[in-house]
């Protein structure tokens, strides 16, 4: 028969579930973004970009004038001057009441870099989500191929075992045929798996951000066949404290709680303190005729003028026609649409946790019975094996059971990965990735 050569997997590093969490983090651009906007959210959350500091303007005011005067009422037959002067000017303002509206503001500005930051955390906790999954499957598809292996050098055993039956008469053609026949389907099966297992890193390195996507590893982490208990209660109270969805429903009701203040400033004055100071100088040079006919020379002059000021005012809208209270009735709304946003979420989320946690407890079921299934088909399959070789059973049979032992690994390595889903879904929930 033709001798196979197995691709043989190279691991370039080791990396464990921590390590590949850790480079997904670092890689992912979502992440990025969000933290610059939690930049942005930091500048802008001072007391300066609420409006309680006063603004202090510099202007300067460069003006030309030129006066062609031509009365024969007047002293002189025709007069000509030209103006020319810089006024520089300084102005300050501040608003020192305002309904309370700057530090509502303040709170505003408080509340939207908590809310970049939860932003981040959903965006962080989604991310290891993906990360885990993804290695678990590549874990998983790793095993399998193990189990694969240890059933290709059985099928292997078995040609042997018949090739030298039919040398001594005890087995026929037909027998090695069906050997080598097993032997053939199991190396299919494993070069298949292989390339599942390629496929499950190449998810592994998207989840992670890897621009390589066929960069190898060694999953250092082995799989743990245990499953630690959960109790509905503590979980629902992790849930309603730490859930990051809930967290920023809770964040939008108090925005629009901000929100309510803001509008309710509009039915207080405004009052206002203003100053400034202005400069004014002045060259003038002229020229004209007097009556008599005699040219007129004026002598350039400077004017000068200093001007300042300090006023305080008070501003009070009288009537807008209602559209303060309708911003204050609609922010009130919006107060209560945030409390039913919350309460709804508490409902679905309790719904999915006990959803989430009635399928945990039935995977971590299954995963026992299909734990017990594998012993007994490994054993079944140990017995089988030297019943074979007593010539006590046939080739179907012995085949039959090599299938059920495949079979039975498969199980459990499903029942393992769903119960992993299970299990980072509460995690998820309970806001504990």
């Amino acid at each position: 028969m033709s001798v196979f050569a197995f691709t043989t997997l190279i691991a370039q590093e080791d990396l464990s579930l921590a390590d590949a969490i850790k480079i997904g983090l670092d890689n992912n651009f979502q992440i990025k973004i969000a933290e610059q906007n939690i930049d942005i959210a930091k500048r802008n959350n001072n007391w300066q970009s609420a409006g309680r500091t006063p603004t202090v303007d510099l202007s300067a005011q460069w003006t030309n004038s030129y006066n062609y005067q031509k009365n024969p009422a007047s002293f002189f037959a025709n007069l000509t001057t030209l103006s020319t002067g810089i006024s520089p000017a300084a102005n300050a303002n501040w608003v020192f009441f305002d309904g309370y509206r700057t530090q509502n503001t303040k709170k505003q500005f408080e509340q939207l870099e908590v809310q970049g930051e939860q932003n981040k955390a959903v965006i962080i906790e989604n991310s290891i989500r993906s990360i885990m999954l993804a290695y678990y499957q590549a874990l998983i598809q790793k095993e399998q191929i193990s189990v694969l292996e240890e059933v290709i050098n059985l099928s292997r055993d078995r040609i042997n075992e018949q090739t030298i039956r039919k040398e001594f008469g005890q087995a026929g053609t037909f027998d090695v045929l069906q050997s080598q026949d097993a032997y053939l389907n199991d190396s299919t099966a494993y070069l298949i798996q292989i390339n599942t297992f390629e496929n499950a890193i190449r998810n592994l390195n998207l989840a992670m951000g890897v621009d390589d996507f066929e960069k190898n590893y060694n999953l250092s982490d082995e799989l743990i066949y245990e499953a630690p208990d959960y109790e509905y209660p503590a979980l629902e109270e992790m849930l309603f404290s730490k859930n990051r969805n809930l967290q920023n429903l809770l964040i939008n009701r108090e925005l629009a709680n901000i929100n309510s203040g803001i509008q309710r400033s509009a039915r207080f004055p405004r009052l206002s303190i203003g100053a400034g100071i202005a400069y004014n100088p002045s060259l003038t040079d002229g020229s004209g005729t007097l009556q008599s006919g005699a040219p007129l020379e004026i002598d350039a002059a400077v004017a000068q003028s200093l001007n300042a000021n300090i006023n305080l005012a008070a501003t009070y809208n009288l009537y807008n026609g209602g559209q303060t209270n309708r911003n204050i009735e609609n922010a009130k709304v919006q107060e209560l649409i945030a409390q039913l946003n919350i309460d709804a979420q508490k409902r679905q989320l309790s719904g999915r946790l006990a959803v989430a946690l009635a399928n945990y407890n039935n995977q971590k079921n299954l995963l026992q019975l299909t734990e017990n299934l594998v012993e007994n088909s490994k054993r079944n399959l140990e017995i089988s094996e030297e019943r074979f070789k007593a010539a006590q059973i046939n080739s179907f049979d012995y085949r039959s059971i090599q299938l059920s032992y495949i079979n039975a690994s498969q199980a459990r390595l499903n029942a393992y990965f769903n119960l992993k889903i299970t299990e980072v879904d509460i995690m998820q929930l309970v806001g504990s990735l």
